[in-house]
């Protein structure tokens, strides 16, 4: 009994580590404020980064994530083999380094040109901006950014402006994406990994073992996309990861069905059991290069300067209170569901992969300031954006030729896709 006190509360301080030493990693990507990590670094890579290169940029931070994962992981498979049974306090103890390091290390992090604009330091980010970009070259983004600015300082009330018509659509994906990114079954593989595959046939180290090869895949997964991201763009890494997590839900699904079956009794071969990681794993790769970076990179480049803060603020607030929300169903729902629950998120998949189909707009190589152009050139959103609404900066003028039978065709494209592996199935 006390063995299986102690191993239990060290899988609960995996949660407890992943957030602190990832946020260790994290801070190889630096924030320019004092608000939460998963809050403020998106952002602050969208702003820093140059257009082209947003994307990797971005789904660093989720690499960091990913690694930090990877470490708790390893600091809980350790600790578990101490015979004393205090293995948990050291890994829950170990959890403050990184902490230290953290609030070390922001107060040394410079502020983003839109930063620097939006309190009245122009010079200081004309010099930023010049810096970061590593030419002289600047005029037509620093417009772009000084008529961000501009409109920004007009709007004193972000909250109130969200909800109008003409941000429709960041409203919604700032909703609808993290909603989504909770339901795609994630969480409960990387927070009940060792629950999950001790049910499974695993036992004791065995079943940490295997949680930690889900996150060295989660790690390998995420490099993928960071070479991926700017050359795909988000929309393929999307539907391409979706249809990858549908199959191996489904497939895991059936495999756990038919050994377990509806009374959740039975015994599953090790060979099986193999099989049954092995499609876990191309689960775990299919969200890492798609709904798990792409998550938070596309609503932190989606939304205009005056309304920001408030958008980003919506985005995270929906994306832990859904976190909250499955960690605490789980065990309930695993207990009910059984094999079905795979079954259950796999739906989800399915509906947010053509939400994604329909919906979202490539925002690949679009500068933030500019990306009002994208959604006007939609087939979808451009009724919620009046034309005197679509305007930025001087440099905006490349843009203005999208050619809206191109997200036409994308999205007759996608939506076929899937209408052809649903009839399938």
């Amino acid at each position: 009994m006390h063995r299986s006190r102690s191993s239990s509360l060290a899988n609960k301080s995996i949660d407890v580590n992943q957030l602190c030493v990832c946020y260790f990693t994290i801070k190889k990507f630096p924030t320019n404020d004092d608000r939460c990590c998963m809050q403020s670094v998106p952002v602050y890579l969208s702003e820093m980064a140059p257009a082209r290169l947003r994307g990797m940029l971005n789904i660093g931070f989720q690499l960091m994530i990913t690694i930090g994962i990877l470490a708790a992981e390893l600091i809980n498979y350790g600790t578990n083999k101490i015979k004393a049974g205090y293995g948990w306090r050291v890994s829950l103890a170990l959890a403050a380094v990184p902490a230290g390091i953290i609030t070390l290390g922001s107060l040394f992090l410079p502020d983003t040109p839109n930063s620097l604009l939006e309190r009245g330091h122009a010079d200081e980010a004309r010099r930023m901006l010049r810096r970061i970009r590593g030419t002289e070259d600047i005029g037509e983004e620093y417009a772009d950014l000084v008529a961000a600015s501009e409109e920004a300082r007009q709007v004193r009330h972000p909250w109130r402006n969200i909800v109008k018509r003409r941000y429709r659509a960041q409203l919604t994906m700032a909703i609808m994406i993290p909603f989504f990114q909770q339901l795609t079954g994630i969480n409960v593989i990387m927070f009940y990994a060792p629950v999950l595959f001790e049910t499974l046939g695993f036992k004791g180290d065995a079943s940490l073992m295997s949680s930690v090869i889900t996150g060295l895949v989660n790690v390998f997964a995420t490099v993928v996309s960071i070479f991926t991201v700017d050359r795909l763009g988000r929309r393929a890494l999307f539907l391409q990861g979706g249809a990858q997590m549908i199959i191996c839900q489904v497939v895991v699904g059936s495999l756990i069905a038919a050994k377990f079956g509806t009374s959740g009794i039975g015994e599953m071969p090790k060979g099986y059991a193999a099989v049954v990681v092995l499609f876990i794993c191309v689960y775990v790769a299919g969200f890492a290069w798609s709904w798990g970076p792409l998550g938070w990179l596309v609503p932190s480049e989606i939304f205009p300067l005056e309304i920001r803060p408030a958008g980003q603020s919506i985005n995270v607030s929906v994306n832990m209170f859904f976190t909250f929300c499955i960690a605490q169903a789980f065990l309930t729902m695993l207990c009910h569901f059984k094999f079905g629950l795979f079954y259950f998120f796999g739906g989800w998949v399915v509906i947010m992969t053509i939400f994604i189909a329909l919906f979202l707009p490539e925002t690949k190589n679009v500068p933030i300031e500019e990306m009002v152009l994208v959604w006007k050139s939609h087939w979808f959103w451009k009724k919620f954006i009046a034309d005197e609404d679509a305007h930025v900066g001087n440099g905006a003028a490349a843009l203005g030729n999208i050619d809206e039978r191109a997200w036409r065709i994308l999205t007759q494209i996608g939506v076929g896709i899937f209408r052809v592996w649903i009839n399938t199935w």
